[in-house]
């Protein structure tokens, strides 16, 4: 495996999701030992002081945004984890959902005792059945065995859990969306200030952290936040789970150690390209991040500081490999389609800006492409930057502009000759 592991450090068997397995490994004795030696502030230094960055995408320290919600005793508060994973290629929140349910327990039990939280929700994509039947069944064995509820471990401190399933939509994964969908309306994302510290669920002060971000809470307190900081690199504190797929030999779910080496993990851990074949491109961390070439990772490694001046990031850690041969043209087709269909509508750039792009795109792949074209992709796609109230419009400007600038020349050969470059292929072929 590439490097040391902090989430997935134990044996995957058809038992080890369990209660009794995590109890085995030394499950719940973190939450006992901080209600009985920590204060709720020292628990939050701790996690600002390991810094641990967020695992949904963005990567803003999760010390500093469990800092900014200040808990008033007798005032409402919620914790949120955020499980609506659904960016296409990002499938690593449903190891953890799967595998290491109660781990998530624990850390939110922890997190919710920092923050002064009586009441927690798990947001899940409603299409996730094995991830929703195992994470409520550890909820349900977290109850039977008196860890969740009132007066637990002979505290004082209570906490409830909820599952909520949502329908499926990505804009419920935006943090505001999925408080709208609680909330039983639509999810539109909201205007921010105030931020959801400040004013979240029901208007009351809301902490959302992405499932990797409090799995790894549990394992911070437990081995304090100097023995963290050892693992990674400096300004990438820990490890990150990626789940790679695409054109790849062993797709799947790994867990790296920030500032591994990232040829060494495409080419000897993940047994290098299918069939062989010549990698074209890589999308680092979600659909959303710009593409890069084999040769631009070819001296990076899996660290923040290492890949975002190379243009672009790690993000949510869905990693997609894309083989010489692949038409970078129907490849864009496929992702403004996915844009298109999941835009919520509420913002005009967004909900039209989309629309327009899928339509130039299926022009193109249909023959019908003009020279000009690919400059209105470019214009529509720097429209939305910044003009729409989540970054959903953002990320699919993202997404063209850094395929456009890699691969403009087959952009330009499928309109002058009214065919693609690769045949069109999408697949690798053996």
């Amino acid at each position: 495996m590439p490097g040391r592991q902090l989430i997935m450090n134990f044996e995957v068997t058809p038992t080890s999701h369990t209660f009794e397995a995590y109890r085995s490994r030394g499950g719940y004795a973190t939450i006992e030992s901080t209600l009985k030696t920590m204060q709720p502030a020292d628990v939050t230094k701790e996690v600002a002081d390991s810094g641990l960055l967020g695992h949904g995408g963005a990567a803003f320290p999760v010390g500093r945004k469990w800092g900014v919600m200040k808990p008033i005793p007798g005032e409402i508060h919620y914790l949120c984890a955020n499980a609506d994973e659904g960016e296409p290629g990002t499938f690593k929140d449903r190891w953890i959902l799967e595998n290491a349910p109660h781990l998530l327990v624990e850390s939110m039990l922890i997190t919710s005792y920092a923050l002064g939280v009586r009441h927690a929700f798990v947001y899940i994509r409603g299409e996730f059945d094995l991830p929703w039947r195992r994470i409520q069944g550890a909820i349900d064995e977290a109850y039977a065995a008196g860890l969740l509820g009132a007066k637990l471990f002979g505290t004082e401190f209570a906490l409830d859990i909820v599952v909520y399933r949502g329908a499926g939509s990505y804009v419920c994964g935006e943090a505001s969306g999925l408080i709208t969908s609680i909330e039983g309306r639509k999810p539109y994302p909201r205007n921010r200030p105030p931020r959801l510290t400040v004013r979240g669920l029901f208007q009351k002060p809301t902490v959302i952290n992405n499932v990797e971000s409090l799995a790894n809470i549990t394992g911070i307190v437990r081995m304090g936040a100097a023995e963290f900081r050892k693992v990674g690199t400096a300004k990438s504190p820990g490890t990150q789970l990626i789940s790679i797929s695409g054109h790849i030999a062993k797709p799947g779910v790994y867990e790296v150690e920030y500032g591994y080496p990232w040829a060494k993990f495409l080419d000897e851990d993940c047994g290098g390209m299918l069939h062989g074949a010549k990698m074209k491109c890589v999308v680092p961390g979600g659909i959303s991040t710009k593409v890069l070439t084999r040769p631009e990772i070819e001296n990076l490694t899996l660290s923040h500081e290492s890949v975002n001046p190379a243009g672009s990031g790690l993000g949510s850690g869905g990693m997609i490999i894309i083989a010489e041969g692949t038409c970078m043209v129907r490849l864009l087709q496929v992702l403004l389609r996915f844009y298109h269909h999941e835009s919520c509508g509420q913002c005009t750039p967004c909900r039209e800006g989309m629309g327009w792009m899928h339509r130039i795109i299926d022009r193109i792949v249909e023959g019908k492409g003009a020279p000009e074209d690919i400059d209105r992709l470019y214009a529509i796609s720097h429209a939305n930057d910044g003009t729409t109230i989540c970054g959903m419009g953002d990320a699919a400007g993202y997404a063209t502009v850094g395929i456009l600038n890699k691969f403009r020349d087959e952009f330009e050969y499928y309109i002058t000759n009214k065919r693609s470059k690769c045949d069109g292929r999408l697949e690798c072929l053996a």
